[in-house]
């Protein structure tokens, strides 16, 4: 996939690496790749991560939002769609 279609990856990518515990599948990330499955991001790093989407973006994601968020196309899409309001 072309990150450059999107650059907020690149922004994503930015805020998840702290968390991160699989190197391999963070080097590889896809819009597919899963935050806890494939990086292993526990729960309350999740938590973390979307408290950081909030404050990078200036916007409030609601609970039924963050139980979307669950891979990068869904927490770009829940990004787009909150800038969109």
């Amino acid at each position: 996939m072309d990150t450059n279609q999107n650059p907020r990856i690149e922004e994503l990518k930015q805020i998840i690496k702290p968390y991160i515990q699989n190197q391999d599948a963070f080097d590889s990330l896809t819009e597919e790749t899963d935050f806890i499955k494939d990086l292993q991001i526990n729960s309350a790093n999740l938590v973390d991560v979307i408290l950081d989407i909030e404050e990078k973006y200036q916007i409030m994601i609601d609970n039924e939002s963050m139980e979307r968020m669950i891979n990068v196309k869904a927490a770009l899409e829940i990004i787009d769609a909150k800038l969109a309001e």
